[in-house]
């Protein structure tokens, strides 16, 4: 079979006892750096030296088959530098192809630091989506914003120290100065550090210069940023995807906070 297998994202306590178990006994692992891979073994003071293949963005594709080969016979360890493998790293295409070829998948679950940052950011959690890492250009990380500017759920995004500023300031000027966010750093780690505020408090707070790991909350629309035009679109978009427009409209309605007798009125009149 094939395993996927959570690593801690800073702290090294964070290790699971599956996890050591698993290192100990792996005959094959598949890790994004295997250097990063021998460094945890030799860390969690595990002896075994299991036969490591380096599966990163690079090569997942070609080396997708091999692996799947190997896990027909053995199982196979599979690792990401920090957190779940497939969660904005290697081993989506490798799942993917291994479903298709009938291998089973199972998951040895851990740290993350989508979930750890969404616990401690202080907004909603009760909806949230996953936006992974933002553009590096600054236009098409304007348009990504500019895209969820209607979005209710709190959103969850990964950055770079370097452009962290530079996506904040992006992040104020298409979705609001006053939207609520937090930027975390260096989770679980030493120097761990969340910074709650407005987009544009975080955004004049991190011009100084940010260090670390980061992964950055940011707040929904709520219905104060939310207009009738805004919900009746996303109305239509669940109408055009088969729902039924009575049901669409109770739906936008308790995410947004709009009116649903008004949201259903403004889509019958658009009939």
């Amino acid at each position: 079979m094939i395993i996927l297998a959570a690593t801690p994202i800073g702290n090294l306590g964070d290790a699971s006892s599956r996890l050591v178990e698993a290192l100990s006994a792996a005959t094959v692992i598949a890790s994004e750096d295997t250097r990063t891979t021998s460094k945890l073994l030799s860390a969690l003071g595990i002896e075994n030296r299991p036969k490591l293949i380096a599966l990163h963005d690079h090569n997942e594709t070609s080396k997708s088959p091999e692996i799947i080969e190997i896990a027909r016979e053995n199982d196979v360890l599979v690792l990401s530098d920090a957190g779940m493998p497939t969660v904005s790293d290697p081993g989506f295409h490798l799942v993917e192809a291994a479903a298709a070829a009938g291998i089973h998948i199972t998951v040895i679950p851990g740290p993350s630091a989508v979930i750890t940052a969404l616990a401690v950011a202080g907004l909603p959690t009760d909806r949230f989506t996953f936006e992974g890492f933002l553009p590096r250009k600054q236009g098409e990380r304007k348009s990504a914003f500019r895209e969820l500017v209607r979005e209710s759920r709190t959103m969850v995004f990964f950055e770079s120290p370097n452009r962290i500023a530079e996506s904040l300031a992006d992040a104020r000027d298409e979705l609001g100065a006053d939207r609520p966010a937090a930027v975390c750093r260096e989770l679980t780690k030493m120097y761990e550090e969340v910074k709650r505020g407005t987009l544009a408090e975080l955004a004049d707070w991190a011009a100084a210069g940010v260090r670390g790991e980061i992964v950055l909350v940011v707040g929904g629309a709520t219905a104060a940023t939310l207009t009738l035009e805004d919900g009746l679109a996303q109305v239509q978009v669940l109408v055009a995807d088969g729902m039924r427009l009575k049901e669409a409209t109770t739906q936008v309605a308790e995410e947004t906070g709009l009116s649903k007798r008004e949201l259903y009125q403004a889509a019958l009149s658009t009939r």
